[in-house]
C-alpha cells in the first residue's frame, strides 16, 4: 500500500511539475516588446487586447500572464468610440517606488491617437500590493489639426534627472517633450517641443494622411555618455511582405541633434542601419534596447518567413565598435 501511494504521489508531482512547465513557451507571438526586471523576474510587455504581458526567468522561457487592463480605460472612448482595448507599443520604467506604463490607443493609419499612463507598485501579480490604476490621458493628436501622431511612447531622463517622452509615427516624424516630475503633465507647449528623427514627407498629401515617411517607434538608450536613438523605417504589419528595419544616431544631448555614423542628422532623415530582415525574418523593427546582467541587449520583433509571417519576439546581445556603434546580428 505505501508503495502504492508513493507511485501516486510521484505521479501527481510529475503532473504538477508538467503542467507548469507547460505553461512556459520560447516561440511567443509579440509586437512592439519593452522588458523590465523585478527581482528574479522579467516583465515583457506588448502590443495586445489591455496590453499583453509576459513574464520570464531567464529571457528565454516566458508565460503569458493577465493584461493590464481587462476592460479599456473610460477615457478612450473620447478618443475613439470604435476602440475595442487592443493597446499599441507600451513602454515600462521604474521611478521613485512606482513603475510607470505608458500605453498607445489609436486606429490604423489614423493620428486619431492619444497616450496614456498607468502605474503600480509592484509588477509580481501574487503581491498584495499589485493593482494596475490608470492616470488617464497623457497626449492626444487630432487629425487635421497636428501633424504629427502620439503613439509610441518612449520615457527617458536626461544626466540631470529630467524627464522626457519621446513618441511618433509616420507625419512630421518623432517628437520628444519634457515632463513635469509626476511624469504625466507636459512642461511646454508644441511650440517649444523637439523633433529628433523625421524622413522627407510628400507635402501635397492631406494632413489626414501617415504619408510616405515611414518612420516610428523611437527608443532612446543611454551608454558612455552618449543618448542613442533607435527607429524603425519602412512598414510593419505585412506579414511576409514586411520591410521594417532599425537604424540608430546618437547625441550627447538627449534633445539632439542626433546624428548618424556618417554625420548626417537623424532630422534629415539620416540614421545608421542596425538591423534588416533576412531570409528568416522579413521585416524586423519596434525594438527596445536595456543592459540586464552587465549585457546589453536589443529587443524588437520580427515576421517568421517559415510560419507565414507571424510576428515573434527575438532578443539578441548588442555588441559595440571601438567608435561606440552598435554591433546586432540577427542570426543565433
Amino acid at each position: 500500500m505505501k508503495t502504492f501511494f508513493t507511485t501516486i504521489f510521484s505521479f501527481l508531482i510529475f503532473l504538477t511539475t508538467h503542467a507548469q512547465e507547460s505553461e512556459y513557451r520560447t516561440d511567443i507571438p509579440v509586437h512592439d516588446p519593452v522588458v523590465i526586471k523585478q527581482g528574479d523576474t522579467f516583465y515583457l510587455f506588448c502590443t495586445g487586447f489591455g496590453v499583453a504581458v509576459w513574464s520570464s526567468p531567464d529571457l528565454k522561457q516566458w508565460k503569458r500572464e493577465a493584461p493590464v487592463f481587462a476592460e479599456a480605460p473610460t477615457w478612450t472612448a473620447g478618443i475613439n468610440p470604435e476602440f475595442k482595448n487592443h493597446i499599441w507599443a507600451p513602454d515600462i520604467s521604474y521611478h521613485n517606488g512606482q513603475y510607470y506604463l505608458y500605453y498607445s490607443v489609436s486606429a490604423f493609419a489614423k493620428n486619431t491617437s492619444a497616450i496614456g499612463l498607468a502605474v503600480n507598485k509592484t509588477l509580481d501579480p501574487s503581491s498584495p500590493d499589485f493593482k494596475w490604476e490608470d492616470q488617464g490621458i497623457v497626449i492626444q493628436s487630432v487629425p487635421g489639426r497636428d501633424l504629427w501622431n502620439a503613439i509610441d511612447p518612449n520615457l527617458v531622463f536626461d544626466e540631470e534627472g529630467t524627464p522626457w517622452l519621446n513618441y511618433g509615427s509616420f507625419w512630421n516624424g518623432m517628437k520628444l517633450v519634457k515632463l513635469a516630475d509626476d511624469l504625466k503633465t507636459i512642461q511646454n507647449g508644441p511650440e517649444d517641443w523637439y523633433t529628433i528623427s523625421r524622413r522627407e514627407r510628400s507635402f501635397d498629401l492631406d494632413d489626414r494622411n501617415p504619408g510616405d515617411g515611414a518612420v516610428e517607434a523611437p527608443f532612446i538608450f543611454k551608454k558612455d555618455g552618449w543618448y542613442y536613438l533607435f527607429v524603425s523605417f519602412d512598414y510593419c504589419c505585412r506579414g511576409v511582405n514586411s520591410t521594417y528595419k532599425m537604424v540608430v544616431g546618437r547625441s550627447r544631448d538627449v534633445k539632439g541633434p542626433y546624428l548618424d555614423r556618417d554625420g548626417r542628422s537623424m532630422f534629415e532623415g539620416g540614421g545608421t542601419l542596425v538591423l534588416e530582415g533576412n531570409a528568416d525574418w522579413h521585416g524586423v523593427g519596434h525594438n527596445s534596447a536595456y543592459t540586464f546582467d552587465n549585457k546589453d541587449f536589443l529587443i524588437f520583433h520580427g515576421y517568421d518567413a517559415h510560419d507565414n509571417g507571424r510576428s515573434k519576439l527575438l532578443i539578441r546581445e548588442m555588441n559595440w565598435d571601438s567608435e561606440g556603434w552598435p554591433i546586432v546580428k540577427l542570426e543565433e
